[in-house]
């Protein structure tokens, strides 16, 4: 993780700031900068990506895979009817 300080900051002040960001996100830093004018900090701060996964609704059920579906319910997706998408262009009048 980067961090960037303009003034004075102790090793202590650092990982309050730096475990009160995370804590308050729930999310791991990627980067902070630390900006002290007088009595006032400024804190600028970056998270790490979050991952996601995919969930599509497959044959009434919502599933990011369909790695523990049974032989029965695999058969069922590979015999559903799939909609085929055109596009339209659409002129002006």
């Amino acid at each position: 993780m980067g961090i960037a300080i303009k003034g004075e900051v102790s090793d202590n002040e650092k990982r309050a700031y730096i475990e009160y960001l995370q804590k308050k996100h729930n999310r791991k830093l990627a980067a902070l900068d630390i900006d002290i004018d007088g009595e006032y900090v400024d804190l600028h701060y970056k998270f790490e990506p979050i991952g996601f996964e995919r969930i599509r609704r497959i044959t009434g059920y919502l599933v990011g895979t369909m790695d523990q579906w049974n032989d029965a319910k695999k058969a069922e997706e590979a015999d559903r009817v799939k909609h085929a998408t055109t596009q339209v262009k659409l002129e002006r009048i």
